[in-house]
């Protein structure tokens, strides 16, 4: 137990420097690369694409969307919902 250092929380025992993590690219919006100024509701076979398996909309982070389409977006997916035209909890 004297021989193991305190801390070290990679299991790095050797004393090597740890890896660097490649940091992923930055995904594009969609929205924006496809020139589209308002998200229709109306359109489910794009909403769809932003809600995961269990009904919840993505977050910004893993779909890649804007601040500005990442709001409409979520707008347009509740409004699609209420009108049933999507489903509230996951398939």
């Amino acid at each position: 137990m004297a021989d193991m250092r305190r801390g070290s929380r990679d299991g790095d025992r050797d004393g090597s420097r740890p890896m660097r993590q490649r940091r992923s690219r930055r995904k594009i919006c969609t929205f924006c690369a496809d020139k589209i100024e308002h998200i229709e509701f109306t359109d489910t076979g794009r909403l769809r694409k932003f809600i995961s398996e269990r009904g919840k909309i993505l977050p910004k982070r893993m779909s890649g969307n804007c601040a500005r389409h990442q709001r409409e977006l979520t707008i347009a997916i509740k409004r699609a919902r209420h009108i049933a035209l999507l489903p509230f909890s996951g398939e």
